[in-house]
Parts: structure tokens; sequence; C-alpha cells
């Protein structure tokens, strides 16, 4: 058996060597960067493992007998899910690491912005002392802190957030009532989010449905104070609309994490953009979530080796039944 690991950021791969190798699999490493370089590396594979590169229809069409996809982390956008599942080769992700490392991110990004601290400090570095921030700040306590998407880390976050008195609300169409109730969130509809919340983050998959989601037309109903939070996916939001309300002041403010480029071009309206934090995909890391994300993904692809039943196969809908 043979695992290719298609690219990788870390220091190294002895993990996941190590928990292969023990059920008899060689493991190849590369830095693909295209299809092209999937294709040359990995056709024979009977695994992948895959961090950024692009496992598109051309690259799942050429390999011989790959038995499972294991994406390093949550997102799954850089596979397509539908070409693999024809295939009969299943997808698995890794949604259970990193989960209160994003949560905390996230709030950081919203408590800085909510209590204006970027502002603030650029206002004493430029030698104005002042003992009200620049703006108007609502209170916390009975403030809107709503999410779109309920999952796992929209529900630490909303843990946290009511920690500190905000009235914790989400949307997510997909989750039935009880789903809210048993937690003690507001289930609002996206209108509802839009127009009532004093913090929004996003915590969605990138699909077709889902990709500008935030544009000119859903910010222009936000609240002019609102907070907007984004450590899911980038094309969740139009950034370009989002730099001109925030030029505009349309919107009290913006926590980026994740953008649809990155990294981030240097000539983005964003970077010149008022009242915004920006972080370069950092929310995921912490001493402990990095090996962890690697000993889950090379035990995905154990299980698929060895016959034994896979947990997070996201392309279920799509699967044909093995070749």
């Amino acid at each position: 058996m043979r695992v290719l690991i298609t690219d990788f950021g870390f220091p190294h791969v002895d993990q996941e060597r190590a928990i292969l190798t023990a059920i008899g699999a060689e493991v190849a490493t590369a830095q693909c960067r295209t299809p092209a370089d999937v294709i040359a590396a990995g056709r024979d594979a009977d695994a992948l493992l895959v961090q950024w590169a692009p496992i598109d229809r051309s690259v799942i069409q050429a390999l011989e007998h790959c038995r499972v996809i294991v994406r390093y982390g949550i997102g799954v956008d850089n596979v397509d899910l539908r070409a693999a599942g024809e295939r009969g080769i299943p997808v698995c992700n890794v949604p259970d690491y990193c989960i209160d490392e994003v949560a905390d991110h996230t709030l950081a990004l919203a408590l800085a912005l909510a209590r204006q601290l970027p502002q603030t400090d650029a206002t004493v570095r430029a030698g104005t002392w002042k003992i009200t921030p620049p703006r108007p700040i609502s209170g916390f306590r009975g403030t809107l802190f709503a999410t779109l998407g309920y999952g796992r880390i929209a529900r630490a976050v909303l843990s946290r957030a009511a920690a500190f008195g905000f009235i914790p609300a989400a949307y997510d169409p997909f989750l039935s009532p009880d789903a809210f109730a048993e937690t003690g969130v507001r289930p609002l509809t996206l209108d509802a989010v839009l127009t009532t919340a004093g913090v929004i983050s996003l915590h969605l998959p990138l699909t077709a449905d889902t990709r500008h989601l935030i544009q000119a037309a859903t910010l222009a109903r936000m609240r002019r104070d609102a907070v907007l939070v984004n450590t899911a996916r980038g094309g969740l939001i139009d950034t370009v609309a989002l730099a001109a309300a925030l030029e505009q002041g349309a919107l009290g403010g913006a926590g980026l994490d994740v953008f649809e480029t990155e990294p981030l071009p240097a000539d983005h309206p964003l970077r010149r953009a008022p009242n915004v934090l920006l972080t370069s995909h950092t929310a995921w890391y912490s001493a402990a979530s990095v090996p962890e994300l690697q000993r889950k993904a090379a035990e995905a692809a154990a299980r698929a080796l060895s016959g034994q039943p896979l947990r997070h196969v996201v392309n279920e809908s799509f699967l044909a039944p093995p070749r």
C-alpha cells in the first residue's frame, strides 16, 4: 500500500509515517501545488493525505486505485467531492480538532473590535489621550452575538460569548429547533441576524450557495455598529464590498482570519480599510492542535486501508458503490 502526503506545512510528518507504516503502508511525501503535480506524484497511491493541494476532477480521474482522500483540516473546498464520490472514493476531513483554538481566536477578534481596541491603540500612539473611545460602545450584556452556522466551533464560540453577557443566537436552516433549545441558543432567520446582531460570526462551509453570502446587499442590512468576524472560509465574504463598507463607516468593524486569496494581496483594499483586524489564517493553531491534526488524519487513512469503518466522510451523498 502506498500513501502520498501531497503537501504539508508541518515541521515533519514522523507521526503519520509511524501510524501508516505500522499497518504495512509505504509513505511518500511531496509539495504539490497543481493538479499535474498531484497526478505525477500520486497516480498510483492507495490513499492521499492533502493539505492545500488542488484535488480536482482531473486528479481524481487519474487515480488508479485510491481508496480514500483525507483532508488535513475541516474545510474540503480544495477537493472535488462529487468527482471523488462518482469514483467511489470517500473523502474524510478532521472536524474535531482545533475547536477551542478557533473559538478563542474568534472571540478575541470580536471582543477587541467591540471594545475598539485597535482604534484606541492607534489614537494613543498618535499622541491623543482620551478617556472615551473613538465612537460610542454598546455594553456586551444584552447585545446579540449571532453565528451563521451552528456546528462544533459556533457552539464553542457562543458558550464563550454568553459568559461575557452576550445573548447567544444562531442561524442554521439545517438544524431542528430542538438542537437550539437544548443549548439555550436563540434560533434566528438570516435576515434577523443581519438586522439585529451586534456581533456576527461566520461558521459555514464554502459552497456554491454560501460563496459571497456577505456582500454589498447583506452588509447594507447590518447595524452600522455591528462587528463581523470570519474564521471559517474567506470566500464567504466579498471582501472588496466589505472594505468599501468599512471605508464608508457603514460597519463597526471586521475581524478576518481567512481570505479568498492567501496571502492577502498587497494591494487589497482591506489592508487600507479602517476598523479591521487581519490575521494570517492562524486561528487553528496551537502547540497541541498541530500534532492532533496530523495524528487524526493519519488514523483516518489507516482505517480506510485496514478495512475499518470510516468516520467523517463528507461526500457520502455522492458515493457510488466501490469499483
